[in-house]
């Protein structure tokens, strides 16, 4: 973490909550809305969890992926589900308007204002992983997303993953996995638009076997995550 650095945190997937007007459509998806596909279980406890430590702001969706996909871009393929995608364009664009343009919008409200008063931004997008996927198991604990192609988030993982080590030597922290860091998302969005120097985005992913695994165990690792990142603030500042 870089000293006077601007805390961002987001959290893309906090939910599965369908808006009233479009419940009819999700008649018949109720499991696969409480499925990963619906949300990220623990995300967003973990994204109010780092918010509140360091006093940085939060914008949070608790709105179903399935409505719109908050963590793609315009155009993407993903954008809309099956449930949504055969939507008349302008009942899209009412969805669009209403749920995907004002969260991305606050997103680049809040790194824009930062970078114009030349403070550097830290963004950590709070995301969650199922332990096993099309039958194969996922090897992490925590992945940490990011662009290896610009030093400074290269950087900033290699001292998480160690503060990380020094915090908790049993986790299994992976970079750019389960997912690649620069595939399409709102971090890479971002990075399109300002410079490697003044905007970082990570993505952390955690395993949701900890969010399983009982309130007790998972509070410990929201706290050791918590930590972690208070390590790298004080490491920078030294």
């Amino acid at each position: 973490m870089v000293a006077g650095a601007f805390l961002l945190v987001t959290c893309e997937h906090g939910g599965n909550r369908v808006p009233k007007e479009y419940r009819r459509l999700f008649a018949g998806w109720e499991s696969v809305l409480a499925s990963h596909r619906g949300y990220d279980p623990g995300a967003l406890a973990l994204a109010r969890d780092l918010a509140r430590a360091f006093h940085a702001p939060l914008v949070a969706s608790s709105v179903t992926r399935l409505l719109v996909e908050l963590n793609r871009s315009p155009g993407h393929p993903q954008l809309h589900s099956e449930i949504t995608r055969d939507l008349a364009p302008s009942e899209k664009a009412k969805i669009a308007a209403r749920y995907y343009e004002p969260y991305r919008r606050e997103v680049e409200q809040r790194v824009a204002q930062a970078t114009a008063a030349r403070r550097r931004v830290i963004h950590i997008s709070a995301h969650s992983f199922v332990p096993v996927l099309n039958g194969r198991a996922r090897n992490a604990d925590i992945g940490l997303l990011y662009d290896p192609r610009r030093a400074p988030e290269r950087a900033l993982c290699a001292r998480w993953r160690q503060c990380l080590g020094a915090r908790a030597s049993r986790l299994r922290v992976r970079r750019n996995y389960p997912y690649r860091g620069y595939a399409d998302g709102l971090t890479t969005y971002l990075r399109r638009r300002y410079a490697r120097h003044g905007y970082i985005g990570v993505e952390i992913e955690v395993n949701q076997k900890h969010v399983l695994a009982g309130e007790r165990q998972w509070r410990m690792l929201r706290e050791v995550l918590v930590q972690s990142v208070g390590d790298l603030v004080d490491g920078a500042s030294r």
